[in-house]
């Protein structure tokens, strides 16, 4: 099947996490926390085949506002692809990031609607956050050890952008000089 993340197609299959695919592509999306549902970086407008993915669970409601899930935003490492098919998809970073570049004036409209959204959830995303850790759900050292992980490879994507040649070198160094 075809998912599309930031209008770039790539290979799905029921089972995966929409995270996972976009992470294995390099798809422009975030996930500080490993995908652990803490960080809120995932956001996702599904623009087709919602109905294809899993049905929002009870951590997304408890994180995303009622304007966002009926504007079709799910989070990445939450959402999974349940059935075959088409799906689109937009990350809310890659948003930021067109409009960056095309509308800059709608930024400031932008970012105080999405900090609203997650102002007037963040008492629900509090108290559910703690009944994670208490029940054992979501492990502290475990998200150390992913947000750790994100950060490295955030870095080295940086490492890459910033200094491609010396990204070839080490590449063609830790192969012995074989491709």
């Amino acid at each position: 099947m075809k998912i599309t993340i930031n209008s770039i197609e790539y290979s799905a299959n029921p089972g995966d996490r929409l995270l996972d695919i976009a992470q294995k592509n390099h798809a422009h999306i975030g996930y500080f926390c490993g995908g652990n549902a803490l960080c809120q970086t995932c956001y996702a407008r599904i623009t087709e085949g919602g109905e294809l993915l899993s049905p929002i669970n009870e951590t997304e409601l408890e994180i995303l506002s009622t304007n966002l899930v009926k504007a079709g935003t799910r989070m990445a490492c939450q959402a999974t692809i349940e059935k075959p098919g088409t799906i689109t998809m937009v990350s809310a970073i890659e948003e930021v990031k067109q409009m960056t570049q095309t509308a800059p004036m709608q930024l400031p409209l932008y970012m105080g609607i999405m900090g609203w959204e997650a102002a007037i959830m963040l008492p629900r995303t509090i108290a559910m956050q703690i009944g994670r850790i208490q029940e054992g759900e979501l492990n502290l050292e475990e998200l150390g050890r992913d947000m750790t992980d994100a950060l490295v490879a955030a870095v080295a994507s940086v490492f890459q952008l910033l200094f491609p040649k010396l990204s070839e070198s080490k590449k063609e160094a830790d192969s012995g000089g074989h491709q």
